[in-house]
This record gives structure tokens, sequence and C-alpha cells, in this order.
């Protein structure tokens, strides 16, 4: 079935190669790393044909368990040059309880073997407020991770998904969710970073920065940035989405059905959505403000065509009166207490 669709995903990028010259390129939502080093050759050898190579920024999720020093490097000599791992957690018992393949020795030999193979732009996913982490585990784990010394940072308060044994805990009330703990870690999470030099420009992702006084840092992952700014992306795959010229696709989510569909020579998209004006700029509102730099005001208009204080007025003094948003003549942002609830801010522009 892998290779069935790999071969698909290969006839995919055929379909719309003419229309792509990519600035940035994400293989995720899943564990790519999973594919063997024929699989892996066969996709890169595909876009190397295709002239899709010559990204920017080109990631690669993975997971510490499949990383190979075969397969980082040859992910690194076709261009590949950026590496997100997903962590989680440095401690067993947890790494158990989330239902993860690796160990925290994994984590620390796979970091080795990626800058073996010269990845210079590494980043490390973590996920905190997990059912038995302690604060003093959070610390642990935040600095051990920061003494690793990588370009990026993200970090996720974990989601309790339909289906999970973690969501069955809770349902079943043998866990609880405690909001005070996870507000603490978060803050934990700001204030370590910060320490290690990295900086915040997103509500879950910090950066390191080789520059001065610029919104973005150096090391920020491009490809989310133009994602929270509104840009245009083709998205590949099962289940993936794309937003091109501005109409939204979703790919369907069967392997199977995405597959049959690839086959017959056409795209296997299940569904497209194209939104109205207002509502589209209220979406890239809600996208903006998870930024720390939230939306310059002048290219919110130049993007929408909407002023965002005047359409959005009512939405904005309420988060302002909370103290979770700051405005001045130039943008529109929230403040370090407003990020915590970036989430529930965006629900506010969504309503239009």
């Amino acid at each position: 079935m892998v290779n069935r669709y790999v071969d698909a995903l290969v006839r995919e990028m055929e379909l719309v190669a003419h229309d792509l010259k990519p600035r940035t390129i994400f293989f995720g939502g899943g564990t790519p790393s999973l594919l063997n080093l024929r699989q892996w050759e066969t996709i890169l050898n595909a876009m190397q044909r295709l002239r899709l190579t010559d990204a920017q920024e080109w990631t690669v999720e993975c997971n510490p368990a499949t990383v190979s020093a075969d397969k980082a490097k040859l992910l690194r000599e076709f261009g590949v040059n950026r590496i997100s791992m997903g962590v989680q957690s440095l401690n067993e018992a947890l790494l158990d309880k989330l239902g993860r393949i690796h160990s925290r020795e994994q984590v620390f030999k796979s970091f080795d073997i990626l800058r073996a193979a010269g990845f210079d732009n590494v980043n490390l996913d973590l996920m905190f407020a997990i059912p038995g982490q302690t604060m003093e585990i959070w610390r642990d784990t935040l600095g051990e991770i920061v003494a690793l010394g990588s370009e990026h940072l993200s970090s996720y308060e974990v989601i309790y998904e339909e289906d999970t044994a973690l969501f069955h805990d809770l349902q079943q009330g043998k866990i609880a969710v405690d909001e005070d703990l996870a507000c603490a870690m978060y803050e934990e999470l700001l204030d370590a970073s910060q320490r290690a030099g990295f900086r915040q420009y997103e509500v879950a992702n910090f950066a390191k920065d080789n520059g001065v006084g610029a919104d973005i840092p150096s090391r920020a992952c491009l490809h989310n940035v133009n994602y929270w700014r509104g840009g245009s992306f083709y998205g590949l795959g099962p289940s993936a989405a794309g937003f091109v010229r501005g109409i939204r696709t979703k790919n369907w989510s069967n392997t199977t059905i995405y597959c049959e569909q690839i086959e017959k020579g056409q795209r296997a998209i299940e569904s497209k959505e194209e939104l109205p004006p207002l509502r589209r700029a209220g979406e890239l509102a809600a996208f903006g403000l998870r930024m720390n730099a939230g939306w310059p005001l002048v290219q919110f208009k130049q993007r929408t065509g909407f002023d965002l204080r005047q359409e959005w007025n009512a939405e904005i003094q309420q988060i302002l009166k909370l103290g979770y948003g700051s405005l001045d003549d130039e943008r529109f942002h929230l403040t370090r207490q407003g990020m915590r609830y970036a989430d529930w801010a965006a629900e506010l522009f969504l309503k239009i």
C-alpha cells in the first residue's frame, strides 16, 4: 500500500508541477520519515525531474525512532534543509502514555545524526500539560531540549483527540485537565525559551534570530509564516489542504480513494470552497493574530481590502478591555497574556 501511495503522490506532483515554483516545501502531517530509502528516492528523483527541489526552505517532519544516517544523508543531498523532529517529551513514562514509539535516548541520537548529515536548521517539537506531567518534569525537559542547541522550538498544549486512550481516560474521569498548571507551564515555556535565545513569533513557535528588529526571527518557519499571513500553497497527498487563487481545497483522507482518483489521471480533491471577501478577511485576521507581530494595519488592508479597525472594531475593543491586545497607529497585536487566549480571540473574527 505504501508503494502505491508513493506512486500516486508522484503522479499528483506531475499534475500540478506546471503551476509550481515553490518557495517553501513541507513534508508533514504524519511521519514521512517512516518511508524507506527506496521510497524516498522515488519521490526525490521525481521532484528533481519536475524541478521542484530549489525551494528556499524545505522541511521534513520525522520521528526520532525513524531517523537513520542514510536517510538523513539522502534528504540533505537532494536539498532538504530543515528537519522538524517530534520529541513531545523526554520522560519515558509520558512518552508511553502518549503512545510514542521513540525513547528519550533516540532523541539525542537522532539529533546527532541530523547534525552529522549537515542539517543546521532543526526544530524540536514538545508537548505540555500531558496528564502526569509535573512542573518539575516540564522544567527538566525544557532544560535538556534547549541545551541541544536547536534553531527552532515548537510547543503545544496536549490535545485530547477522539479515539485516543487519553480522550477515553478523560471521558471516564481517570484524568482531569488542570488549566492553572497548563497556564503556568506556558509561562515557563516563554521564560525558558527567551533565556535560551529563542524569540517567540507565534503562539507555539520560537526561533533563533541572527537579525535585529525584524518582525519575524531569521530561523522562523517560512512555510508556516506564509500560511498565517494568508499566502497561497498547494497541498498534495491524502487529507492535504491547499489554498490557490482564492480557492480552498481538501484532498480525500482515505488513502485508497486518494490513490484511485490519482490513478484516473485527476486530482484527488474531495471538497472546494471559495470564501466571500469579508469572511476570508476575518479568517486572515484570525490567523495573523496568532503571531506576536499581529497585523500591521496597512499590510492587512493591502492584503484584504478591509480596514481591521473599522470592520472588527467591537471585537478589538473587547480584546483591549481584557488587556489581551494592543492597538496603535501601525498595528494590532495580542499581548503576552492575550497570546495564551489566541484561539478565543481568533473566534471573534471568524464569526463574521
